[in-house]
C-alpha cells in the first residue's frame, strides 16, 4: 500500500527568527518518494536537518524578514518498523509533563478507572472516557492549554483530547506519549495529533 502526503507552509516572517519544522516523515518509513523545497521571497533556501532519538526528522532554518514558502510531498510504501523502547524511554513516558500533568490528573484517573488493572484495558477505558467526556469544537483552546484545562473546559482538538488520554494513561503507570501524524483523507490534508501507550510489550 502507498501513501502520499503533502504540506504546504507559507509564512510572512517580519524580523529574523528560528524556525523548526516537524513536517518530514519519520525515518522508520520507506520512502518511495520525498521532495522538500524552501523559498524566501521566491529564491530558493536550503534547510538544516535535524533528527531526534526516535525517527523524527525536523528541519531548522534562520531566514531574514520575508515570505517563506515551504511545501513537503512524500510517498510511502507499506507500513513502519514496530518500534521498540528502553528503560529511559518508558520512564519519559510516565513522568509528569507540561501538557499531561499525570500527578494532578492522578485523582481523577483513580476515581474513575479503579479496579482496572490490565495496561490493555486500561488504554481502552481511558480512550473511551475521553471520547465521551469532550466535545470537539475548533478554536477553544490555546496552544499554552494542557490536559487540566481540557478537562476542566470538557472540549478541544485533537491535542487535547491525546493530551488528556496521555496524562490520565500515565497517572495509571501506563507509559505514554503524544505523537503527531498526517491524517490522510481529509480535505486538505493536515496534521493529526494521537495518544501512543506501551502495553504488552508494544
Amino acid at each position: 500500500m502507498q501513501r502520499t502526503v503533502t504540506s504546504r507552509i507559507v509564512l510572512d516572517v517580519i524580523e529574523p527568527a528560528e524556525l523548526v519544522f516537524a513536517i518530514a516523515v519519520s525515518r522508520h518509513y520507506a520512502l518511495a518518494e520525498e521532495r522538500m523545497d524552501a523559498t524566501l521571497d521566491g529564491a530558493a533556501v536550503a534547510l538544516e536537518e535535524l533528527e531526534d532519538a526516535h525517527g523524527t526528522r525536523l528541519h531548522r532554518i534562520r531566514p531574514t524578514a520575508g515570505r517563506f514558502v515551504l511545501d513537503y510531498r512524500a510517498a510511502i510504501d507499506g507500513e513502519g518498523a514496530v518500534e521498540t523502547a528502553s528503560d529511559v524511554d518508558l520512564l519519559a513516558a510516565t513522568r509528569p509533563s507540561r501538557y499531561a500533568p499525570s500527578d494532578a490528573l492522578a485523582p481523577t484517573a483513580v476515581a474513575e478507572f479503579a479496579g482496572i488493572d490490565e495496561p490493555a484495558e486500561r488504554l481502552r477505558a481511558v480512550s473511551s472516557w475521553v471520547g465521551t467526556r469532550l466535545a470537539y469544537v475548533s478554536g477553544s483552546s490555546s496552544p499554552i492549554d494542557g490536559a487540566l484545562e481540557t478537562l476542566r473546559d470538557r472540549k478541544g482538538v485533537c491535542r487535547d483530547y491525546a493530551h488528556l488520554v496521555v496524562g490520565l494513561l500515565r497517572a495509571l503507570d501506563v507509559p505514554a506519549r503524544l505523537v503527531a501524524v498526517y491524517a490522510p483523507g481529509l480535505e486538505p490534508m493536515d496534521f493529526h495529533a494521537v495518544a501512543e501507550a506501551w502495553v504488552d510489550g508494544a
